[in-house]
């Protein structure tokens, strides 16, 4: 696809100048070029991955025309740049025209194989490109870095060029649904952190096999990629504490396979995790899984006693749909942190059993249309196949959903939601929460639901206070201009010492939070984080 868009850019702009430029006199350059940068940084990118096209462009800041004799790559033939000069594709150009006070646009890409250039699991590719090498020499810089990963993808039937696909089911006429993926070999089934992991498709655990994911592990998804455990799989992400919360390099991170800053907080990019009806004994610990559609679809549970799902000290955002579904699971989670989902953060869906302590569920979703769901949405039912003659309510037992110590909010006025048959039964319990909620206009279904007053469904709550987030802009400085870093920001979801959550969780408290600190014994704090001192206060003495 890069390809043809270069090639278009090559079409385009070459049929425009034959057009509307003439053939004029002009003199050689004396090397008086003015370039918009010195260096071209092209983002990193993975091994034998085309790279975005990059510009720049070349200035004739004199009042007369000139034409530069050469412009060429230092490497020549044998380097892996592929160059687009005033629409020209190639690495090699003579008699480049530039009117005067004109410039003219340099595109460029790259891509490299890195076990041709190192051995190591990173490598600097570099080049130049010169201008008029034989004579009056100028240059730019030419760099990237080269990822090496482990790519996993479908096979391909080289008969029939069709691709590898997985039998998702049948549908209502008994026709298969299949999906393109591939299960993983047994060498395949511990993810190692030695080089990243590029899947395309989606990549299944085999039924009654666990795939097991070490600390420091990065998984990047291509488009319409993912991961799935069939029957009796398990998922094991052994995470560990990071000593960097913006380096994360203990963490077990799952994203898209597209490295520019400009990629690193997009929703959207790649699919799911999907922890089919039948997979078992899942564990998250430290993982952090961004920019997908639905984090993690949890479909149903095991049968067992157990919870099929423990997922602790783990974040999921950036989500373009929503970022923990389970439907009639049966989960554990403690100090988890979600936001930024384009419809609901956390959805207890279709009954089931859920225990969640010290989680800041949060959803501050501004990518696009205004989302219509809460943070918070628990139901015990599902219609089929609405607004049909086919119709049908399917229902099961809410067993149970407690939220103990835990903070839920957003940009919404109301921000837990709940969906009720009595067909089926529907426990929950808030203890020691901060929630979002303010009454709408128009009274919802089943309003003894929001009786905060009712100490059977909520105790101790602190309703509508502010969390005193991290993600706040005006934590910054003056001196946190980095782009990304304000990107990643909007997911910082630790508190400060205002906040409403200070010190109001239930004692004794125990263990740490998410980044590894200690719980205060006698006042621990609700949500995933401990409280700190925010930089910006503790320098004005605030």
């Amino acid at each position: 696809m890069k390809k043809y868009i270069f090639v278009l850019i090559s079409c385009f702009t070459i049929i425009f100048w034959s057009s509307c430029r003439k053939d004029f006199d002009s003199e050689p350059s004396t090397g008086n070029l003015e370039f918009s940068t010195d260096t071209l940084v092209l983002d990193t990118i993975f091994s034998n991955i085309s790279s975005s096209t990059y510009q720049f462009k070349v200035y004739n800041r004199t009042g007369d025309d000139f034409t530069i004799p050469r412009i060429t790559l230092r490497n020549g033939e044998a380097s892996n740049y592929r160059l687009n000069v005033d629409g020209i594709a190639g690495t090699s150009f003579n008699d480049i025209q530039i009117l005067a006070k004109d410039s003219i646009f340099i595109f460029v890409e790259t891509t490299t194989d890195i076990t041709q250039q190192s051995s190591e699991t990173e490598f600097l590719y570099t080049d130049q490109i010169l201008f008029d090498p034989d004579g009056n020499q100028q240059d730019v810089d030419l760099v990237t870095l080269i990822k090496d990963a482990v790519f996993l993808f479908p096979s391909r039937d080289n008969m029939t060029g069709e691709t590898e696909t997985l039998l998702l089911g049948l549908d209502e006429n008994e026709d298969e649904i299949r999906i393109e993926g591939f299960f993983l070999d047994d060498d395949e089934l511990t993810f190692t952190n030695e080089k990243p992991y590029v899947i395309y498709g989606f990549a299944a655990i085999p039924p009654e096999k666990t795939l097991t994911i070490e600390a420091g592990t990065r998984i990047h998804f291509h488009e319409n990629s993912g991961l799935i455990a069939a029957n009796m799989a398990s998922l094991q992400v052994n995470g560990e504490v990071s000593t960097d919360p913006l380096l994360q390099e203990n963490e077990v991170i799952f994203e898209g396979d597209r490295l520019e800053p400009e990629f690193s907080e997009i929703p959207g990019q790649w699919g799911f995790i999907w922890l089919t009806a039948g997979s078992t004994n899942h564990k998250i610990n430290h993982a952090t899984i961004k920019n997908g559609t639905v984090g993690i679809l949890m479909a149903s549970n095991d049968g067992g006693t157990d919870p099929t799902l423990e997922i602790t000290n783990t974040q999921i955002y950036n989500q373009s749909n929503v970022g923990l579904l389970m439907r009639t699971g049966n989960v554990r989670g403690e100090n988890v942190v979600i936001n930024n989902a384009g419809q609901v953060a956390v959805s207890c869906s279709l009954g089931g059993i859920y225990n969640f302590e010290h989680c800041t569920f949060a959803n501050y979703w501004q990518n696009g249309s205004q989302r219509e769901f809460p943070s918070v949405l628990i139901d015990n039912n599902i219609l089929v196949n609405p607004n049909t003659d086919e119709a049908t309510l399917v229902i099961a037992d809410l067993v149970e959903a407690n939220f103990t110590n835990c903070i839920i909010n957003g940009n919404r006025q109301q921000e837990i939601g709940f969906n009720k048959t009595d067909q089926a039964a529907f426990n929950f319990n808030f203890k020691n929460c901060l929630i979002q909620y303010t009454p709408p206009s128009t009274e919802p279904e089943n309003p003894e639901l929001y009786d905060f007053t009712d100490t059977a469904l909520y105790r101790d709550i602190i309703l509508n206070e502010d969390a005193d987030y991290r993600r706040n802009l005006d934590r910054f400085t003056d001196d946190d201009t980095d782009l990304d870093l304000r990107r990643k920001s909007q997911n910082f979801l630790n508190i400060g010492e205002e906040s409403a959550a200070d010190g109001k969780a239930t004692a004794p408290g125990m263990g740490v939070d998410i980044t590894g600190k200690t719980r205060d014994m006698n006042a621990p704090d609700i949500g995933a984080y401990e409280s700190v001192m925010f930089r910006d206060r503790e320098e004005d003495g605030n």
